[in-house]
C-alpha cells in the first residue's frame, strides 16, 4: 500500500524485540520494561500527517491540536485540492503562522504536481522517500525521519537529530555523558535491522507514554 491504514500496527514487532533484547544487555532491560506499553500505529492518510507535522512544529501539543481543529474546519476536507485553492488569508485566520500557512500551501502543491506521490513509496527506499519529503518548505530531515517511523512504519529508522533518542543512547550507554550523532550511530549498528523499534523503547525509557506524529 502507498500508505498506512489508520491504526495499522506492524507485523514485525514481535520480532524486532526479540532481536533487540538480544542485541546486549542494556536494550534487553528497556525492552523488558516497556514490551506492554504499546507499539507503534499509524495515522494513516500521507497528506494530512505531514500537513499535521508542520503546523505541530514549535508549539505544544495541546496548541497543535487546537489550531489542527480550526484548521480542519475551515478545509472542509483536508486533502491536497482543497488546501491548495485556500486563501493564506483563510489559514491564518484558523491559526496558522504566516510561514505555516505557505508551508501547507506547497506541501499540497507537491502532492499535486506528483513531485511527491505516496504511490512510489511501497518501491522505495528510505533515502527516497526523505529526498521526496524535504523538497516541501518546512520539511527537513527529522520530520522526513518522523514520517517513516509513525506513518509508513519504516523498521530501520534511526533519527540521529533527535534529541530524545541521544539522551536515552547518552543515559544508557554512556553514562548520562553527552553523545555525539556518530557515537549514537556507532552504537546503533547493532540494533539493525530493527533501529525503528530500538529508538521506540528508548523513547519509552524516557516517557512511557507513547508519542505519535
Amino acid at each position: 500500500m502507498a500508505s498506512q491504514t489508520i491504526g495499522a500496527r506492524p507485523d514485525y514487532w514481535a520480532q524486532a524485540s526479540d532481536h533487540l533484547a538480544a542485541a546486549d544487555e542494556a536494550m534487553a532491560g528497556i525492552v523488558r520494561a516497556f514490551c506492554d506499553a504499546g507499539q507503534l500505529s499509524s495515522r494513516g492518510d500521507p497528506f494530512n500527517t505531514l500537513a499535521r507535522s508542520i503546523i505541530g512544529q514549535q508549539i505544544s501539543v495541546k496548541a497543535a491540536q487546537a489550531v489542527w481543529l480550526r484548521f480542519e474546519k475551515a478545509a472542509g476536507k483536508v486533502t491536497p485540492e482543497r488546501v491548495s485553492r485556500m486563501r493564506l488569508t483563510t489559514l491564518t485566520g484558523a491559526g496558522l503562522s504566516g510561514r505555516k500557512a505557505e508551508y501547507v500551501r506547497d506541501l499540497a502543491g507537491h502532492f499535486l504536481s506528483g513531485s511527491v506521490d505516496p504511490t512510489r513509496w511501497p518501491e522505495s527506499d528510505d533515502e527516497s522517500v526523505i529526498a521526496e519529503l524535504v523538497q516541501v518548505r518546512g520539511i527537513g530531515r527529522w520530520t522526513a525521519e518522523m514520517f517513516l517511523i509513525f506513518n509508513l512504519l519504516r523498521p530501520d529508522v534511526f533519527p540521529l537529530d533527535d534529541l530524545g533518542l541521544l539522551k536515552a543512547i547518552s543515559l544508557h550507554y554512556n553514562e548520562r555523558q553527552p553523545v555525539t550523532r556518530a557515537m549514537a550511530a556507532e552504537i546503533g549498528e547493532r540494533w539493525r535491522p530493527w533501529r525503528t523499534v530500538a529508538t521506540w523503547y528508548l523513547w519509552r525509557s524516557l516517557d512511557p507514554l507513547p508519542v505519535e506524529y
